[in-house]
């Protein structure tokens, strides 16, 4: 057996060695190791070996056929090389390669991680949660009465078919697209109680027109901090190193008064616009002023949801626009930008 494999071998190297055409090299291969093929059919002969020879005479066997096979293959790849010559389709290395594109983060993601990142630092936990609410945590939960203009059809998004919609007083569906982050206070309240840092970043409906610094659909991020002794005072320093963070210098801002349900009292944290140096623009509807942040002390009533003592607990909270910090940090003069998928804008980040 030992003798006949190399016997084989020997007669097909020759053989192929002297190989001048494709036609031949199939002949060769076929003749060897085709179905009927010599070595082919020395190998089936294996399992009629002794026991003892098997191993020896099988692996001689392999050998045989990956070195023939080794042969076949380098004369196929001279006569592919030949015919691409021929053809003019000769592999020139000296030429640029294809450069592969690769994806990036977009702008609003870029600015969300930076913020999380940020607020980690200051011990703040970020905290994600479901972007089809409740009314009770959307709404009720937050001290936003049934007779609040942010409960109207006009302002919010109402899933009235879902199956396990509860009923509103006046008929309407009880879950919405949450309109803002704040949805997430009272559920992190119930799940770490106090006290807690956190920030709840992600997306946000409200049925409204579409402008340069309005959509329908944008981001958000909501912050909250609960414990005893909290005050204005800790509003205002964590705000101010959070926007000098953000944009690498010093922000003017402003604070006037703001009415939200869920906070007591409440401010409009405003910035100076970054896009037009306070002069005015559209961005900030020629005012120079961008609404950046509404905030305020948690109100008691939000409190008592949590189940919490409003004489040995207090807080504050605070919503920022992602989609407009964004525009901010990158001078976009325009939101409508950030959601055309159009890659001419977004390979710029």
């Amino acid at each position: 057996m030992e003798s006949h494999l190399k016997q084989i071998k020997d007669k097909a190297l020759e053989e192929i060695k002297k190989i001048t055409s494709s036609e031949e090299l199939k002949k060769i291969e076929t003749k060897y190791l085709g179905r009927k093929g010599e070595l082919t059919e020395a190998l089936k002969k294996l399992k009629d070996l002794a026991a003892e020879e098997k191993p020896k005479m099988g692996q001689l066997a392999n050998e045989v056929k990956l070195e023939v096979e080794g042969f076949l293959n380098k004369v196929k790849f001279e006569f592919q090389e030949r015919a691409e010559e021929k053809a003019g389709h000769v592999l020139d290395i000296t030429l640029p390669g294809i450069k592969k594109s690769v994806g990036h983060l977009h702008p609003i993601t870029l600015i969300q991680q930076q913020v999380v990142e940020i607020f980690s630092k200051m011990g703040f936990l970020a905290w994600e949660g479901p972007e089809v609410e409740s009314d009770y945590y959307n709404f009720k939960a937050l001290n936003i009465p049934e007779s609040h203009p942010a409960r109207d059809m006009q302002d919010t998004f109402y899933l009235k078919d879902h199956a396990d919609s509860p009923r509103r007083a006046n008929g309407e569906a009880g879950w919405v697209m949450r309109t803002h982050t704040s949805n997430q206070q009272i559920r992190a309240l119930e799940k770490y109680g106090v006290p807690l840092r956190a920030i709840f970043p992600g997306r946000v409906f409200r049925s409204e027109a579409t402008d340069a610094s309005h959509d329908a659909t944008f981001y958000q991020l909501e912050g909250l901090m609960v414990g005893k002794d909290i005050s204005v005072a800790n509003l205002i320093a964590v705000m101010r190193s959070f926007l000098k963070e953000v944009f690498k210098r010093e922000v003017k801002v402003r604070l006037r008064p703001g009415y939200f349900p869920f906070v007591e009292p409440g401010f409009e944290l405003d910035m100076n616009c970054l896009i037009c140096g306070g002069e005015g623009c559209k961005v900030c509807k020629f005012s120079g002023w961008v609404e950046t942040m509404p905030c305020g002390l948690v109100h008691p009533r939000v409190l008592e949801y949590a189940g919490l003592d409003t004489k040995e607990y207090s807080g504050f909270a605070f919503g920022l626009g992602l989609t407009r910090l964004a525009m901010m940090k990158y001078g976009i003069d325009d939101i409508r930008l950030l959601y055309a998928d159009d890659l001419r804008f977004l390979e710029q980040f």
